[in-house]
């Protein structure tokens, strides 16, 4: 397995830096980006420090690189925060300075397409962490989840075990950011019904890799993943964007990474709940739990010539649907199918 270190945690009254190396969002809705930024220093006692890209759309990924790179570089940042996804930052990793980051490293927090950053940080054997949007969590309408800050305050300041919790309720119809009034307002939530468990019970402790599913599937295509040898193991993350890739889809990405030997290295599996809905497909709550069955299903299917004996849980709220629960990336994580409980170390 690669060799990871976890990097030293931020304390209350730190600076830490507020990126954009994916989308600069924050240029586009301000007001949902200011109140991430205001509960980020109430609710944590943080200072997040902005660059130069952070509230610029479509900036040069050379120019969002170098603000990653002074990010790491700097000794008064002690962590780094991603503003949102997108759906270019692997034209904006190869520009890193890898010798400053490998010799800075630092709490990094991002999903979704930041799943390149993860990963690049993974291969350079610094301990990454899935999830924490400025934007999608700090600036939750309504009031902050309170899963999900739970889970982001001990990520930020702790270095011990953390047990996850199921979602009491979920929703992954958020509320639009184009309409500022809506700030105010709670997000529709729906209830939950707990983990899904399958395989055999077995307990497995490892180190996590993985994280957006579409994301992986563009770093096998341009080469940028660890070798199965090193992903030996480890336990796989995957979860689906907004973009809701169909079941056929998903199965084609899955089993493509057993074609390439990658499936067998895992003895544990933990899926995301699906994200099934989004302004351009408005699915209603029937429709909605169809596609969860049928996403279930293509990954069981895809997995069953490749890993059959794996330890499986789906719907775990880790990313697209609120709340979300931070996963330390390529730190330690046990998943035990006999109590059906799963914990990280931060």
């Amino acid at each position: 397995m690669v060799s990871l270190k976890y990097p030293p945690k931020p304390r209350p009254g730190d600076r830490v830096a507020v990126v954009s190396p994916s989308a600069g969002l924050p240029a586009v809705f301000p007001h949902v980006y200011e109140l991430g930024l205001r509960r980020l220093r109430e609710e944590f006692g943080l200072e997040p420090v902005e660059y130069p890209t952070t509230r610029v759309l479509g900036a040069d990924p050379r120019d969002r690189a170098r603000d990653l790179t002074a990010a790491f570089a700097d000794p008064s940042i002690t962590a780094v925060l991603a503003t949102v996804g997108g759906d270019d930052l692997i034209t904006v990793t190869p520009h890193l300075d890898n010798d400053v980051l490998r010799a800075n490293p630092k709490p990094y927090f991002g999903y979704s397409d930041n799943t390149n950053m993860l990963n690049h940080l993974y291969r350079l054997g610094i301990v990454a962490y899935h999830g924490g949007s400025v934007l999608v969590h700090l600036g939750r309408p309504g009031s902050p989840h309170p899963l999900t800050f739970a889970s982001l305050r001990a990520a930020l300041f702790t270095t011990d075990w953390y047990e996850l919790t199921p979602a009491h309720e979920w929703g992954d119809r958020p509320n639009p950011w184009n309409e500022p009034e809506t700030l105010a307002h709670e997000p529709e939530m729906l209830p939950g019904a707990g983990w899904r468990w399958q395989g055999p019970q077995r307990e497995v402790r490892g180190r996590t890799w993985g994280g957006n599913l579409e994301i992986l599937h563009w770093l096998l295509a341009t080469d940028r993943v660890p070798t199965a040898a090193e992903l030996d193991g480890s336990v796989l993350l995957v979860e689906t964007s907004q973009e809701m890739p169909g079941a056929q889809e998903v199965f084609r990405i899955v089993r493509n990474m057993g074609e390439r030997g990658l499936l067998a290295a895992f003895p544990a599996i933990v899926v995301g709940r699906p994200k099934a809905w989004d302004f351009n497909k408005p699915l209603s709550v029937p429709e909605r739990q169809a596609w969860g069955d049928a996403q279930r299903e293509a990954i069981t299917r895809a997995l069953a010539p490749y890993n059959p004996d794996a330890v499986v849980v789906f719907d775990v709220d880790l990313g697209h649907t609120d709340p979300q629960l931070i996963i330390p990336y390529g730190g330690e994580i046990r998943v035990d199918a006999v109590a059906r409980r799963i914990s990280v170390r931060y």
